[in-house]
């Protein structure tokens, strides 16, 4: 199994990875199917199904996807030119994509949301149409948005499924658990970031993969800082109050003063979440960690290390987040990091199984110690439902990732002060993610049909 740090992290847009860039990504796909297609297309639909029908407004997926077939990609996004190109085809009825002629699109009645049985594959699916002069379809294709912007057809999530355990990734450290992580890493005598670069050298050079991690945290970190200067209300009806900046000028304000108490620094820790989620929410850039809906995890984690942990050191953030890359790829390979699909548990529970395990690996933990992070954090987010108020990416959201962070920085620290033995491992933890989100009623796995999205006033 071999899942890169660029697979897990991500440069992209908010409020979702599987709700926006997911679907943006397919419409693309789809596009060049399109080009090298024989016939000559006049017209496209699109079907929105499962969860992306249910919460596809609140998570903008019906703009990501008519961005996505105008020839908008997550990477290069600009939230300028799309509201442009957007009124352009809401007015013209007509998309141009990038290499084909102009098609017919009007996003009233071409684009549908389907609120019945979910598709086959996956929660998160969605059929793209051509057609031709007469309105008959000449190219067709499912795809499923399986969670951190990952992209699949009908067919090759059938082949996935179906080969997952067939072969092994052709890498030095081809681990497809913890168990099999640990045991490598004792044979070997690296670290888990170490056997991580090892397997991305064997498709890029050293100096793009430090690039690449360099670029991340860039990313990153500006998320933050744009999240603590942010005021206003966040879009989408619920009125949600930017609150990051404010929690930042009070920790500020209080710096110096004796009557501080020591459980602040998780309040430092919040507000370095929570500004991450803030600007993913207003449709901002930001790195999915391994969601945008957990996004805020793993940077305030990186960020609480630099700003408050002495010792901290700038060029150790490759290690912590080849680290937390390798235990995100053991949660989707053996999982999910999908909310449609497990739950919060699947976002959130990751993220900080990712967090914890990178800031152990950077404190100075064994594997064994690193491999005890991951699965403290992972263990006390288990059962979590994903359950957006109207389904916008805000209330629970924003402030669960503070507390995502908070988790990530106990669970490393009370590793630390062991040896690495434990009574639950991982790979059990994983697993038991697994079976709880088969388990799990659909309307708590972000549909927005019980929890707190039918508790809280909508309006």
């Amino acid at each position: 199994m071999f899942l890169s740090v660029f697979d897990m992290f991500k440069v992209g847009i908010g409020p979702s990875s599987s709700h926006t860039m997911g679907p943006m990504v397919a419409a693309a796909r789809f596009l060049d199917r399109l080009r090298a297609s024989p016939f000559q297309a006049h017209g496209l639909r699109a079907s929105l199904h499962g969860s992306l029908a249910f919460t596809g407004v609140g998570h903008a997926t019906d703009r990501a996807t008519i961005l996505g077939l105008a020839g908008f990609v997550p990477e290069t996004y600009d939230a300028a030119l799309a509201d442009a190109a957007l009124h352009d085809i809401r007015q013209s009825r007509h998309i141009t994509p990038p290499g084909l002629s102009a098609l017919q699109f009007d996003p009233e009645r071409d684009l549908a949301f389907d609120y019945g049985p979910a598709l086959p594959g996956h929660a998160n699916g969605m059929i793209l149409r051509a057609t031709d002069a007469q309105g008959d379809v000449i190219l067709e294709e499912t795809y499923y948005s399986i969670g951190g912007g990952f992209v699949l057809t009908a067919t090759e999530l059938e082949d996935s499924t179906g080969n997952k355990k067939k072969a092994r990734a052709d890498v030095p450290f081809p681990f497809e658990t913890a168990a099999e992580m640990l045991a490598m890493a004792n044979d070997s005598g690296l670290s888990i970031a170490g056997m991580k670069r090892a397997n991305e050298l064997r498709f890029r050079s050293a100096a793009e993969l430090d690039r690449g991690i360099a670029r991340l945290w860039e990313v990153m970190s500006a998320c933050i800082d744009r999240g603590m200067e942010g005021t206003g209300i966040l879009p989408g009806g619920l009125k949600v109050r930017r609150r990051a900046k404010g929690i930042r000028d009070q920790l500020l304000a209080e710096r110096g003063l004796n009557m501080q108490a020591p459980h602040t620094i998780n309040d430092w820790m919040s507000l370095y979440a929570m500004a991450v989620n803030e600007e993913n929410a207003a449709g901002g850039q930001v790195v999915t960690a391994p969601t945008n809906g957990a996004a805020g995890v793993v940077p305030a984690v990186i960020r609480y290390w630099l700003d408050h942990v002495p010792g901290a050191a700038p060029s150790r953030i490759g290690e912590f987040l080849l680290t937390a890359a390798a235990i995100g790829g053991l949660c989707k390979h053996n999982a999910s990091i999908s909310g449609a699909e497990c739950g919060c548990q699947a976002e959130v529970g990751s993220a900080a199984a990712m967090g914890a395990a990178g800031l152990c690996a950077v404190l100075g933990g064994t594997p064994e110690q690193v491999e005890n992070a991951a699965e403290i954090a992972l263990e006390h987010h288990l059962g979590m439902t994903c359950d957006p108020v109207r389904g916008l990416v805000q209330v629970p959201c924003i402030e669960r990732n503070g507390l995502g962070a908070i988790k990530a920085v106990s669970a490393a620290s009370l590793s630390m002060r062991g040896d690495g033995q434990h009574l639950v491992s991982l790979d059990v933890c994983i697993e038991t993610m697994r079976q709880t989100g088969r388990d799990m009623h659909e309307k708590y796995k972000e549909t927005s049909l019980g929890g707190l999205a039918v508790n809280v006033p909508n309006c």
